[in-house]
């Protein structure tokens, strides 16, 4: 990168079932105002802002921002399905390194009703049109099913054929993304369930069961990305570097591979991930926290094997030996993740950095990390985009 970029304050409110929330353009400026007072920095110091969000009518970015200040900043509306929110701050990021501004403004907000999302238009077809269709090539088309649980339950079912994994392992991250979510206030499911709770909950498809599906969401949250001279100009001292970052889409293997892996986001995610890394220099050996789209619990396992962080088909053996959680080697969604914080889609990606900032800052309290110095991001959303990010301090 040309300039050092930092995140000088971060800003997230507690995430709530769908039918609970404000507003949201409600929950939009509450994010930002949590973010400008954790950096310290007013509003009209921003240069540019990035607004994310999936559901909802264009300039919906400028409703939220609006009742923040009438300043005449650049507001950039922005849609990249589940990977929105991250999206924003990889655009912000590039903003600050490009030199365009001193200080950018990156949030990302929902609100979801309740049930499986649907496509808003019924006069075209839906962009996923040929993410179905390659689907269907490969293990057909279940009616009955919804889409996202066909597609990562296939890739789940297209990792056990090729690993071995049992379903009981694939349902113990479910038990400890809610183990770790008991810690989180700001998340939405934090009552502890055990492994028979998971494998009794009703089957979706392949090893995925009701509760180890992300549910529907609302909530926002929002990040203040500024120049390193800027920061210390102003003094600021509780800053986090973006230490690499990177966004990819899919590539021809989408096609080719006839893999669900691949489908859901293994190629993306590796070449983001390579992108990041080479950017800051460092390996995935060198990280200590990661927050990852764990949006179905098939989805966690292949995506911290396409970061580099387990071998392939070393999941079940990082997993059962406890390297995911506190006191192993690494902490894999201490938030809670999507499965325990919520997934409310433009918000999650800046929901995922708020606590990749505080846990680099030491201010997590009892699901604070020992010693985190790296933490590491993960993005993904369907269409395709993924974003990853590496944070440190």
């Amino acid at each position: 990168m040309s300039a050092k970029t930092v995140i000088a304050g971060v800003g997230m409110i507690p995430f709530s079932k769908p039918g609970k929330s404000k507003s949201y353009d409600e929950m939009a400026e509450e994010a930002v105002r949590l973010a400008l007072a954790d950096a310290g920095i007013d509003y009209s110091e921003v240069g540019q802002a990035y607004a994310g969000y999936v559901f909802g009518d264009s300039c919906s970015g400028q409703a939220g921002l609006y009742r923040v200040g009438l300043t005449s900043v650049p507001i950039i509306n922005v849609n990249n399905n589940c990977a929105t929110g991250s999206s924003a701050l990889f655009l912000a990021r590039q903003a600050i390194e490009a030199g365009a501004v001193d200080v950018a403004l990156a949030v990302g907000f929902e609100m979801m009703l309740p049930g499986v999302p649907a496509g808003g238009w019924t006069d075209r077809k839906a962009p996923s049109f040929v993410l179905e269709r390659e689907a269907e090539a490969i293990q057909g088309r279940f009616d009955n099913v919804p889409m996202a649980a066909q597609l990562f339950g296939g890739a789940g079912v297209e990792y056990q054929r090729k690993y071995g994994m049992k379903n009981e392992t694939f349902a113990q991250i479910s038990v400890k993304a809610r183990r770790h979510a008991k810690l989180n206030p700001l998340a939405v499911f934090r009552e502890p369930i055990t492994l028979d709770d998971v494998l009794a909950s009703p089957s979706f498809f392949g090893p995925i069961t009701r509760l180890q599906c992300c549910p529907p969401t609302c909530g926002a949250a929002a990040a203040i990305v500024v120049s390193a001279d800027y920061a210390k100009s102003k003094g600021l001292k509780r800053t986090v570097t973006i230490a690499g970052q990177g966004l990819a889409t899919d590539g021809q293997s989408f096609l080719d591979a006839k893999s669900m892996m691949t489908l859901v986001g293994y190629d993306m995610t590796r070449k983001a991930s390579e992108r990041a890394y080479k950017m800051a220099g460092i390996g995935p050996g060198d990280v200590n926290v990661v927050e990852l789209h764990d949006c179905f619990t098939a989805n966690e396992v292949i995506s911290q094997e396409a970061l580099g962080l387990v071998p392939e088909g070393g999941s079940e053996k990082f997993i059962l030996d406890g390297d995911n959680t506190y006191g192993g080697r690494l902490v894999v969604n201490p938030s809670g993740g999507l499965l325990s914080k919520g997934h409310p889609l433009g918000a999650t990606g800046l929901a995922q950095i708020s606590e990749l900032v505080s846990q680099l800052r030491g201010e997590c309290g009892e699901r604070q990390v020992t010693g985190a110095k790296v933490g590491l991001q993960h993005n993904v959303g369907l269409g395709g985009a993924c974003v990853v990010t590496l944070l440190s301090v």
